[in-house]
């Protein structure tokens, strides 16, 4: 297991995606979430829709001579396009040790891109203000203070209190934040529950296929089975959200009615309540029991 915890935001749509657990926010006393995420061979570049080859060797983390008092960037390899900018979507590989004595703590290199929304506390200060401008394909090397990673808290048995931390990070892939003005707007017709997963396509793609086993970005707009009721919808917080389509990755439902779509694509999908929340239903997101859930998702990358 992961040793080094990033801290997540909660968001209108966990339920979505952790089957109504809370995600660690900012500030969590107790950050056990195990951040690396599947193994997978490619990268998105957001702005174009390209993929390129997730490197596999890790790259060597140069120890300060100094404990850094302040956060220090330096720039490896400068990278290509837009800079990640607050509020973009960020895939990355990333090597963590101690700045001390180069202890390592995680990594991710080898497999599948860490993704997350950039300046949105997410993960330690050092990361929200040392990512900024970085570029696709670009790899820095983060030396961060204690008081911009875990201050006097630490984490875990290695990262002590006043640990100050250093990383090597690769940018994989930015995804430009969305403008919350295009949610689609849509009239849902209330239905009887169903026993089967109903889906159609409203915009057919043109970019990658998305197959089992992905890991993809996307927004979704939830409604009530029965009665066409929107109950929530990540198209607000701006970036879309990332998840891996296997096995508790997310609902029943999502992980079998995304694959097949492609990059740019929109479907309508109705969700028995078998596959999303049971019968019980889910009282954060106010779907009473037994009832279906109607899903407007949009593949905005694979990642």
């Amino acid at each position: 297991m992961s040793r080094f915890h990033f801290r997540r935001q909660v968001f209108i749509a966990v339920a979505l995606f952790a089957g109504g657990s809370i995600l660690v926010s900012c500030g969590s006393d107790s950050p056990s979430n195990d951040t690396v995420p599947a193994t997978a061979d490619t990268a998105v570049d957001g702005a174009s829709g390209t993929t390129e080859p997730a490197k596999t060797e890790e790259p060597k983390v140069t120890l300060p001579k100094v404990a850094p008092t302040k956060l220090v960037i330096t720039d490896i390899t400068e990278g290509t396009g837009a800079g990640a900018a607050a509020g973009d979507l960020i895939a990355v590989h990333y090597v963590g040790v101690l700045s001390s004595d180069g202890t390592r703590f995680d990594g991710n290199f080898g497999s599948s891109p860490f993704s997350l929304t950039l300046g949105k506390g997410q993960v330690i200060k050092g990361w929200d203000e040392g990512l900024l401008g970085m570029k696709t394909g670009g790899m820095r090397q983060l030396d961060i203070p204690a008081d911009l990673a875990y201050g006097d808290s630490g984490s875990g048995s290695v990262i002590k209190p006043g640990a100050a931390l250093s990383f090597v990070v690769e940018m994989a892939g930015i995804i430009p934040a969305t403008d919350p003005a295009d949610e689609p707007k849509l009239t849902i017709v209330g239905a009887a529950a169903s026993s089967t997963l109903q889906s159609k396509d409203l915009v057919e793609g043109k970019g990658e296929a998305i197959a089992a086993g992905d890991t993809v970005a996307l927004h979704i707009v939830a409604y009530r089975g029965d009665t066409g009721e929107k109950i929530t919808s990540t198209w607000p917080e701006g970036a879309p959200v990332s998840l891996t389509l296997e096995e508790g990755g997310s609902l029943p439902g999502i992980i079998k009615g995304v694959p097949g779509m492609k990059v740019g694509g929109r479907r309508q999908m109705t969700i028995p309540f078998a596959d999303a929340f049971g019968p019980e239903g889910n009282t954060e997101m106010k779907l009473p029991a037994k009832t279906d859930l109607v899903l407007v998702v949009d593949v905005i990358a694979a990642l």
